[in-house]
This record gives structure tokens, sequence and C-alpha cells, in this order.
């Protein structure tokens, strides 16, 4: 399956029907996974707020974790070290554990384990990564992801909006600046990630209302100002819709916004997901590399084994 077609396939991945099965109580949830796997748990962690949530990109867990912490460690290709050391640390301290990977070393440490279908880049494997989570805390109705399913199915036919947003950065040979809003800072991080991934860029992310109180100084003051795309999440409303009109103006500086498909926050969040998948990926076509390369990284995972 090439990229596209990876990409094509997210309409389907949101019908991902897996859960973490009958949980024991918990009071506190450890989330442990990096890069395109671990931004599944990070999406997570804004939507889920009734118990604390951490989300771990390193090798060893947090003081507290123990039998009373739901331990969650996903590496789609099961063999991220960060994740199998912090896994087999969940272990020796008893916590309650569920895995989500396509197999590798991870899925055979003995625990309860969602498998999920290979043969994707992790980053393209998102919809079955964060199904999990979804049906198991925030919501299972297949109705609802029937309609996100739509909504996905549209822009997968029909990305010229999408291109045209690349062509944009593409034309000012500038850097990408993901500038989103709860519940979607994890969101803008996530197009952070798929530009230095899919496009081959350096790129930044912030959020409202933070970025108000750093960021928008050197959107006015900095230099180099024209080398940056600022590209805005639409859709706020209240304080922050306020925010992003005012600190446009104030600090003169235009914004890209993306318009948001579909109205509850779960239809939202995965058309921003997707819309950064296909801007991203556009973009590095149009540089004229491969989205799918990642030999970087590839060579720098065998250098550490030796």
């Amino acid at each position: 399956m090439n990229f596209e077609d990876q990409l094509k396939d997210f309409s389907r991945q949101v019908l991902f029907n897996a859960d973490f099965g009958k949980l024991s109580p918990f009071k506190n949830i450890v989330i442990s996974g990096m890069g395109g796997s671990g931004i599944a748990g990070s999406i997570f962690s804004e939507l889920y707020d009734k118990a604390p949530v951490q989300v771990v990109s390193d090798y060893k867990l947090p003081a507290y974790a123990d039998k009373d912490t739901l331990f969650v460690g996903i590496s789609y290709s099961g063999n991220t070290e960060e994740t199998i050391s912090a896994t087999k640390e969940a272990i020796k301290r008893n916590c309650q554990i569920r895995l989500i990977t396509s197999g590798g070393e991870l899925s055979e440490l003995g625990q309860e384990t969602v498998l999920v279908p290979k043969g994707y880049q992790p980053r393209a494997a998102l919809g079955y990564l964060i199904k999990p989570f979804l049906n198991s805390f925030i919501t299972s109705d297949k109705p609802v992801y029937e309609k996100i399913s739509a909504i996905l199915s549209e822009m997968e036919t029909d990305n010229s909006l999408e291109k045209g947003t690349a062509a944009k950065i593409f034309g000012k040979n500038s850097i990408p600046y993901v500038l989103g809003y709860p519940p979607f800072r994890w969101v803008a991080y996530r197009w952070k990630t798929q530009f230095n991934e899919n496009s081959k860029l350096l790129a930044f992310s912030s959020y409202f209302p933070e970025l108000d109180h750093n960021d928008a100084i050197p959107f006015k003051h900095t230099y180099g100002k024209d080398t940056f795309s600022f590209i805005v999440f639409g859709g706020s409303t209240g304080q922050i819709e306020k925010r992003v009109r005012y600190t446009s103006e104030i600090t003169s500086t235009d914004f890209i916004t993306i318009k948001p498909g579909g109205e509850s926050t779960l239809e939202r969040m995965f058309y921003f997901i997707h819309a950064g998948d296909y801007i991203s990926y556009h973009l590095g076509k149009m540089r004229k590399i491969d989205p799918e390369d990642v030999s970087v990284l590839t060579e720098l995972k065998e250098r550490l084994k030796s």
C-alpha cells in the first residue's frame, strides 16, 4: 500500500471498533508512546478529564505509577525501545496494562493487547491507534464514527482545498507555524510533526490562549517573519475567537485559517487531523521529495542497536 493509499484509509480506520475490554478501577492513566504512535495518547489526554492522564515519551515511568495506574503502551511497530522499557517497568510495578501494537516485541510481553493491522507508516495509522481510547472512554456509538467517516471520505475524494493551502506555503518557501486551541492543541502539534515527516520541513506549533503570553510578541517583532506561514484552526468562539482576531491585528500577522468540517468536537478533531495529513503530503510532493521516506530515522535506530 503506497503512502497516498494509507492516507485514504483514514476514513475506514475511524470505524475500528476495538476497545480495552473490562477494566478494574484506576486512579490515573499513564500512556507510553513515541512519535506517530504516541500522538494518539496525547490527543486523547486533551479530551479526557475524569482522571489524571500523563503521556510519557521516555524510557521510564513517573514515580507514582503503581497498581492503581492504568498503563497503556503504544507502539505501532511493537519494537520502540522507549515504550518496551516503560512497559516492562509497568509490569514490575503491577500496573493495570493495555497495549496497542501491530506486533513486534511489545505483543510478546504477555499483556492484554489490541492488535492493529500491519503495513502502515505509524503516522498513517492514527485512526487505529486512537480508537481504542475513544471507544473505551469517550464514546463507542457507531453512528458517531460513521458520520465522521463520511466527512473524512469527502476529503479523501477531493483534497484540492488542502492542496491549495500547501501551494500557499510552497509559494512563500516558508516554514509552517500551526496555531491551535483547546481541545485541539495536540492536533496542532500533530500538524507540526506531519510537516516534519511528510514535508521534510522544520515546523512549529502553539495554541491559544497560551501563545498570547509569549509567541505573540515575536509575531510582531521577530526577524525573518516572512519566512513563516501562520496557520490557525478556525471555528473558535468566545474569548478564543477574540484572541485570534486581535492577535492577528495587533501583530500585523496574516493567518491562513483552516475552517473546520463537522459540528461536534470529535468531528472537528478528525477533520483537522486529516487536513494536516493532506496539506503536509501535498507540500512534500511539491518539494519533489518522498513523503513516506524516513531513512534518517531508520539509520538512527540501526546505529542505536550497535
